[in-house]
């Protein structure tokens, strides 16, 4: 289940009133690189990016974009530049912002940043100590994380830069993890390292995470702001033909599989060593809403990815795939439901049953977090699934559950009572309104637009208690005993409720010690705790409680 905080300090620019005067950007330079932004999984504008160097060895970043709603903005023309020894010279900023001029000029100099401009026919002016080396990072502007991804493309975890969030205040970023990657482009591969950053504020709560992926010599490709939903990725890398290549396995091998007028971009993790002619018993493992892609990364956990790799040790064929409308699979993601996605599984499903290497009595489907939904769902309308593996999966109502997490982050912030209980109430009246059409009455278009979407009625919607005790296959449920977002509770109150009807079913719990909603090891369980786990790993427990019930229930081939 995807955990989302709503903090967007360093992302909104200054608010500024409506202006009748709207500039387009200048021509891009034909050297220029584009970035596309998307907002929510939607296209909102783009970027040209264009790093030019001098022959001193000064470096300037040059921008121009267009940013639809909500941000609104227009860039003419942006630079940032570098002195030869890469401490920040200055930044001009040419842009509107909601129809209001906005420019701005900020010039580095003996520790102090500098800044003079208008904001929409106000004076700005203001001076901030900053460090000597800090690097300049323009709120809007993206392509300028180039600067920080070249400063940090050889550091270790650990390592701390200094960035003045232009024209607002100096904030530390710390590189809580570096990870090696390929990236796949059509059929071309290329390595990047993915950075995933921390930009600290006052109270540890709420800092932000921002992920960085950039090439081998640290040229942007793309950027991931989770708290605010905000990808940012290079052309070349937006197309549906690429795809990041979070993680792999031995025996990993690329598949595409046909679902209901689109293909599905899949990977198989098929056993080594097996017999020619073996018919080898499979599992369809579907990733929570906390990710898009195939290998089920969060917060630099392939929790998929390794299940898989974990599967087929132990004899079986494994099967992860991009979500519609995600990587390599078509679709629109922004329709998707529930029941769209429980209908991609039975499409791989259909598909597993035509191979000549798969044993069509023995094809299970595994789910973590909401993914267990979506895999109780397939079960439920697919009776001829062998058998169901359930992991951090919730057993209250979608309702209650986007309550219960609100409930839990407004505890982790510490909100004052009043507060609490206004905000509360208003994602009660906005899960109304969602269900029923109703009652949008007070509530912000902006948080209409985020909210009134398919996939999340379908989420409000869902009931467990009816889908799982319908569903007539051998079930195996495990959670992590720490998890704080969907606490361990959950599982047992599955388990009663597919055993409620009184009819015979396997149905098994396990309950995994030390480990959190990721799957990893653990000491508290909190979200706030994720960023500082050095064992990123899913935890062998979880694999082994997993592979055991499976080969139990249709035993593995070897």
């Amino acid at each position: 289940m995807s955990f989302r905080h709503c903090i967007c300090v360093l992302l909104l620019l200054l608010t500024a009133p409506m202006s009748a005067r709207q500039a387009a950007p200048a021509p891009p330079p034909d050297d220029s690189i584009g970035y596309t932004v998307f907002l929510r999984g939607q296209a909102i504008g783009r970027e040209q990016v264009a790093i030019r160097r001098d022959a001193s060895g000064a470096t300037a970043i040059v921008s121009q974009s267009r940013l639809g709603a909500p941000f609104n903005l227009v860039t003419r023309r942006a630079e940032v530049r570098y002195r030869p020894d890469g401490t920040a010279e200055s930044v001009t900023i040419d842009a509107t912002l909601n129809g209001a001029e906005f420019d701005l000029r900020t010039a580095f100099t003996d520790g102090k940043a500098t800044t003079t401009g208008t904001d929409a026919g106000a004076a700005l002016s203001k001076s901030d100590t900053v460090s000597a080396d800090t690097i300049a990072l323009p709120n809007l502007l993206f392509g300028v994380y180039e600067a920080l991804g070249r400063r940090l493309l050889t550091a270790a975890a650990g390592t701390e830069a200094r960035v003045y969030v232009v024209p607002h205040a100096e904030v530390v970023v710390r590189l809580t993890n570096v990870t090696t990657q390929r990236l796949q482009s059509g059929m071309a591969t290329f390595p990047v390292r993915r950075l995933e950053l921390l930009f600290l504020q006052p109270r540890p709560a709420l800092d932000i995470a921002v992920t960085l992926t950039v090439d081998e010599r640290g040229g942007l490709v793309s950027l991931n702001m989770p708290a605010d939903a905000v990808d940012v990725v290079r052309d070349d890398m937006s197309s549906p033909t690429s795809r990041t290549m979070l993680y792999s396995n031995p025996g990993d091998e690329a598949a595409t599989i046909p679902a209901a007028g689109f293909n599905l971009g899949a990977t198989l993790t098929r056993p080594s060593g097996a017999a020619p002619g073996t018919r080898f018993p499979a599992v369809i493992l579907l990733a929570g809403s906390d990710a898009a892609d195939r290998d089920g990364m969060a917060q630099g956990v392939p929790t998929i990815g390794e299940l898989a790799g974990a599967l087929a040790n132990a004899g079986f064929l494994a099967v992860r795939y991009d979500k519609r409308g995600s990587g390599q699979s078509g679709g629109r993601a922004e329709s998707v439901t529930l029941e769209d996605f429980a209908q991609d599984a039975r499409a791989v499903f259909a598909w597993l049953r035509e191979r000549r290497d798969i044993d069509p009595r023995r094809i299970a489907v595994l789910g973590h977090g909401d993914g267990a939904w979506v895999a109780m769902l397939a079960t439920v309308r697919e009776r001829r699934f062998a058998g169901l593996v359930s992991i951090a999966a919730p057993a209250s109502t979608g309702a209650e559950l986007v309550l219960e997490q609100q409930r839990y982050a407004l505890d982790l912030l510490k909100t004052p009572d009043a507060e609490r209980t206004a905000k509360v109430s208003l994602q009660r009246q906005i899960n109304a309104a969602v269900v029923s059409g109703r009652g949008w009455e007070g509530i912000s278009a902006d948080v209409r637009r985020q909210a009134d979407t398919p996939w999340f009625q379908s989420l409000l919607a869902f009931d467990p208690a009816r889908i799982v005790a319908d569903a007539r296959q051998p079930m195996l449920f495990v959670h992590g005993e720490v998890d704080r977002q969907v606490p361990v509770a959950h599982a047992d109150r599955l388990a009663n409720l597919a055993r409620a009807d009184g009819r015979s079913k396997s149905i098994a719990v396990v309950t995994v010690r030390g480990v959190n909603h990721l799957l990893i090891p653990a000491v508290t369980g909190d979200v706030s705790e994720y960023p500082s786990l050095t064992d990123r790993h899913v935890s062998k427990d979880v694999t082994s409680a997993v592979t055991t019930w499976l080969t139990k229930t249709f035993p593995a081939v070897r």
